[in-house]
């Protein structure tokens, strides 16, 4: 170690996290330039092209282009995230009053004896299926 000084071991850590930042935004660009539903796709290769091609000076002209709106169309693909999360769970649970309303009434049959427990377990799987 006494012919690596730790002033260089700093320098290297620094051009490693700073190539790595590097290829986050290059990612972040990309999936921006495919995200946009309103760039056609001309525009679309053209920017592509422009980024693989000449990456520094293509990343640095899309920033300053279209940097303002990148939040808003990450801010919408979340926000359709989470509908389509809220309208999965919302499903599945039954909170639309299907099965878990079914359930209920079933129950209330089973426990006040006017269904037995083999009619119960039928209607309980049918419901459940």
């Amino acid at each position: 170690m006494d012919d690596y000084p730790l002033l260089n071991l700093f320098w290297t850590m620094l051009w490693f996290f700073v190539w790595i930042m590097w290829f986050f935004l290059l990612f972040k660009v990309i999936t921006d330039v495919f995200r946009d539903h309103t760039l056609g796709g001309w525009g679309k290769a053209g920017w592509i092209v422009l980024v693989l091609v000449v990456p520094l000076i293509g990343v640095l002209v899309y920033l300053i282009v279209r940097g303002d709106s990148m939040h808003e169309r990450e801010l919408k693909q979340a926000e359709q995230q989470q509908a389509a999360f809220r309208s999965y769970v919302q499903k599945t649970a039954g909170t639309d009053g299907g099965s878990a309303d079914e359930l209920h009434k079933l129950s209330a049959l089973k426990d006040k004896g006017d269904l037995t427990r083999e009619e119960f377990d039928r209607a309980k799987a049918k419901i459940l299926a």
